[in-house]
């Protein structure tokens, strides 16, 4: 069987992106898969950026890549840890894909940060029934799904992952299951660093047993307070309120 880890919405915040390492590692499990906002709100954006350039075998871009690379000659939150990140890393979070595509068990699986539109098209599970079954899109051109000889060719993901609500859930829908993996570095949904463990079969053709584990990993929060305070960081108040609480203080996620 095959074990991945799915992981997101790090935000800078290193006790906990080690603290799910750890775990990860203790569990034998060799595939990461990152669904973006690796940087920005926390203070160590350039350690983690370069701790999920090592780990990860997938990264995606989220939203706080794409305003901190655009905007950071616009606004002084972004451009605070743009100066930090450098050129090299900014290049790098710019070149990331918006997209992944894979099959487990049988299933056909897209990961997305936010929406396959746009990593600022915001998806909360409470949201209409049209913009949830919105995140099934057919795979993009170039794609080994989409071609004939492939057995997924035309079909709709049978699952898709996400991350960017800071909201760990699951819903299955007309058939389909839409799944938030949560955040690690900023959880809103309650206290815990969050990230999600797909087990199943990697080169299946058909239909065989799968599962989708969603883990809660405890993390020196008071460390990552004082990390944040000693680099000074844009928004602390608000920061510091999110990390201790787990509940939404303002700060742009």
């Amino acid at each position: 069987m095959e074990r991945i880890a799915l992981v997101s919405d790090i935000h800078g915040n290193y006790p906990a992106w080690q603290a799910v390492l750890d775990d990860i590692d203790s569990r034998g499990i060799k595939r990461i898969f990152c669904l973006g906002d690796l940087v920005g709100k926390g203070p160590d954006s350039i350690r983690i950026t370069d701790s999920v350039r090592e780990r990860c075998e997938v990264v995606l871009r989220g939203n706080w890549e794409e305003l901190i690379v655009r905007m950071s000659e616009k606004d002084e939150l972004f451009g605070w840890h743009a100066r930090r990140l450098g050129a090299e890393r900014l290049a790098y979070l710019d070149s990331l894909p918006l997209r992944y595509d894979f099959t487990l068990s049988g299933r056909l699986i897209s990961l997305v940060h936010a929406s396959p539109e746009s990593v600022f098209q915001r998806v909360q599970p409470w949201d209409a029934m049209e913009a949830r079954l919105g995140m099934f899109t057919a795979v993009e051109a170039g794609s080994p799904f989409a071609v004939e000889s492939s057995p997924f060719y035309s079909r709709l993901p049978d699952m898709v992952g996400y991350g960017d609500i800071h909201n760990a859930y699951m819903q299955h829908l007309d058939g389909h299951v839409l799944f938030n993996v949560g955040s690690i570095g900023n959880p809103l949904d309650g206290k815990g660093a969050s990230y999600v463990i797909l087990e199943g079969e990697a080169d299946a053709t058909e239909l065989v047993p799968y599962s989708v584990q969603f883990m809660r990993i405890p993390y020196d929060v008071e460390q990552a307070v004082q990390d944040a305070q000693d680099a000074g960081i844009p928004a602390l108040d608000f920061y510091i309120k999110e990390l201790r609480t787990g509940i939404y203080r303002g700060l742009q996620t």
